[in-house]
């Protein structure tokens, strides 16, 4: 029976390995990496313009790094994909059980969505005044620190829209 048990967990261990995760994020300057860990990234730029991350903030400029999922499978599984032209859009980024033609349809609705909120975005910084339409349909000039407080979170759906 301990034998049975021992075997278990061995088998247990051996595929919940297999069927790790792969994390993709970005550094400071903008290379992305790949990651088959949660484990917490910090990145900063030094003084001479060089890049550095490590899993502990030991710089005053380093900022956590936000990992977003890939793929399941390990990396060499994500490079062997994409060394053989499994990855159609070049994003490397994919759901679960999701097919090339599913992705392609995301990837179009994230796109146009991204479009959008940058539309929008832009159109609050450039405008004159922003305001609001009230139940009478007459136009309410925001003030000074509501229109901030407007611009500052259409950009940070924005920012979120367009990861």
């Amino acid at each position: 029976m301990k034998k049975f048990l021992a075997v278990l967990v061995l088998v247990a261990a051996f595929c919940s390995a297999a069927q790790a995760d792969v994390w993709k994020w970005v550094d400071a300057s903008g290379k992305t990496h790949f990651v088959d860990t949660q484990t917490s990234i910090y990145t900063w730029v030094d003084d001479r313009g060089d890049v550095h991350y490590a899993d502990t903030p030991g710089h005053e400029d380093a900022i956590a790094v936000q990992l977003v999922w890939v793929s399941g499978g390990t990396l060499d599984d994500l490079q062997a994909g994409n060394e053989a032209g499994n990855d159609e859009s070049g994003s490397g980024y994919a759901y679960p059980g999701e097919t090339p033609e599913e992705r392609a349809e995301r990837e179009k609705a994230e796109d146009y969505y991204c479009k959008r909120a940058t539309e929008i975005y832009e159109s609050y910084v450039n405008a004159p005044r922003l305001y609001k339409t009230n139940d009478s349909g007459e136009r309410e000039y925001l003030d000074k620190e509501t229109a901030a407080a407007t611009i500052a979170e259409t950009r940070a759906q924005k920012d979120d829209l367009c990861q």
